[in-house]
């Protein structure tokens, strides 16, 4: 059993901690690794510039999904005979901040603190630093400074944050990012979104909802380019059928906003131009490593950083690189299953308890991170996949063979929504006939992503997934009318 042991300099220098392993950066990530090595029976402490819960409670999964939901409640009622009359009515924009805000407890943190309280963690408040090999200074929020030192491992959880591209006008213009298109309690009139990723479709459906009169600029051909095809033109026709515009191939080249306040107008290349009363920039994320020490360790400031599938940097025996940062799957699920690998793997080193199990599917290997990353986009019509796509696998070297499903044909979505619309596909290794991937797209489907996680995971026989036998009549029905289109 270690003990925390805490000690200060005379001569008026910064008092000096001692713990078993430091944590750069309180968000899930960051919560995760202390629990897993608290479980362990290591010391730990945790270091956290804003608010402990970091920007998927606060900013990011949490008040989006909280916007989205009487979003997505309201369609389906839609769909529904004798219920659709009722729901005909606009939203109450108050109503949902109002929730919006409590499902994010007002932007404060004390429930978070008290439970790293409860489980042993120290929670430092203020700036992180490295300052060499294992060692980490913080910065009060009052000018107070503490050096900590950790005995086995540091851990940097500091996540990332959004990117606003370089444009002229883009500062004085204040657009959203984000953070502000989660946070706000104003309905723009005009809404223009820049990107058709995943925070670009996901607010583009909120606000549009909400009462937002909604304009996608897409540089590339089509929403949602990291999945199948098929998933980005149902959403974008879905959105187009309730007055959106979605303009795809479409470049940026200027932002205008005279005085920071009224209209703001975007300019394309080509000179065409869009005005809004509001422009959210959803164009990608960069990682939050720009001013934590890395040079101090011979690192690029700034840099995602490498690590190999126990979450270890390259090159270092000590310092890990969780979610975000390490550039490997930017979800704060994924993130999380990290953590708990690499709490694992910090543990059984620190305890020198031998050879790791870091093979693949190990418990010290997080192997999902290439073979199994699940997620589901709350547009309306949901989306979710798993694993490989069709042009992923073909990539890879795999023999495959793309399952395609026209969801309308089954009986569980003709009760779920009159006019159910939606597509799945299935992507099977021909050589082994194990399921490499699966995508979805359609009202209610994204509780069908996690039992295509497990069929991607435990690589089980299309002839053992013949067994398993859904339910009737609901839409994981869809697994069985996949399989019967497999075996003919």
């Amino acid at each position: 059993m270690t003990r925390t042991v805490e000690h200060e300099h005379d001569h008026g220098r910064a008092p000096e901690h001692e713990y078993d392993v430091v944590v750069l950066g309180a968000g899930p990530v960051g919560e995760n690794v202390v629990d897993r090595v608290r479980a362990a029976g290591l010391s730990a402490a945790i270091v956290e510039s804003e608010l402990i819960g970091g920007e998927c409670s606060y900013w990011a999964c949490m008040p989006s999904k909280a916007l989205l939901r009487p979003v997505i409640a309201r369609s389906d009622a839609r769909k529904v005979a004798g219920l659709r009359e009722s729901v005909y009515g606009p939203l109450d924009a108050l109503e949902v901040f109002a929730h919006r805000d409590e499902v994010v407890g007002d932007w404060k943190d004390d429930g978070q603190v008290d439970w790293l309280d409860s489980i042993g963690v120290r929670v430092f408040r203020g700036h992180g630093r490295l300052l060499g090999p294992r060692r980490v200074e913080v910065a009060g929020p009052e000018g107070e400074r503490h050096v900590l030192t950790a005995r086995h491992a540091v851990a940097v959880c500091t996540g990332s944050r959004a990117v606003l591209p370089d444009l002229p006008g883009i500062t004085g213009a204040r657009p959203w990012t984000s953070r502000e298109a989660t946070s706000s309690d104003r309905v723009p009139g005009r809404l223009i979104v820049v990107g058709g990723g995943v925070v670009g479709v996901e607010m583009a459906t909120a606000w549009h909802a909400l009462g937002a009169k909604v304009t996608m600029l897409v540089r590339g051909e089509r929403l949602l380019p990291r999945m199948e095809p098929f998933v980005g033109e149902h959403v974008a026709e879905a959105l187009g059928a309730r007055g959106a515009d979605v303009l795809t191939g479409v470049s940026v080249s200027a932002v205008v906003r005279d005085g920071g306040t009224g209209p703001v107008t975007v300019v394309l290349e080509g000179g065409d131009h869009v005005e809004g009363d509001q422009v959210l920039f959803a164009t990608g994320r960069a990682p939050r490593t720009e001013d934590i020490g890395l040079e101090t360790v011979g690192l690029k400031p700034g840099s995602w950083l490498d690590v190999d599938d126990s979450l270890r940097v390259t090159g270092s025996d000590w310092l890990y690189a969780v979610g975000d940062v390490n550039h490997r799957a930017l979800l704060t699920h994924q993130g999380k299953y990290q953590a708990r690998i690499a709490g694992a793997a910090i543990a059984a080193r620190a305890k020198d308890a031998g050879p790791l199990d870091d093979g693949s599917w190990g418990a010290h290997a997080a192997t999902a991170d290439h073979a199994a990353v699940p997620q589901v986009v709350f547009s309306d019509p949901e989306a979710a996949a798993v694993g490989l796509s069709l042009a992923e696998a073909e990539r890879a070297g795999y023999r495959v063979r793309a399952v395609d499903l026209d969801m309308s044909g089954v009986a569980g979505a003709g009760l779920y929504a009159q006019g159910y619309r939606g597509h799945a596909r299935m992507v099977v290794d021909l050589d082994r006939e194990v399921v490499l991937g699966a995508s979805f797209v359609g009202p209610g489907i994204g509780e069908l992503v996690h039992s295509a996680t497990v069929a991607v995971v435990g690589e089980v026989p299309i002839s053992r997934l013949w067994h398993a036998v859904p339910s009737y009549p609901t839409l994981s029905e869809a697994w069985l009318r996949l399989l019967e289109a497999y075996r003919g």
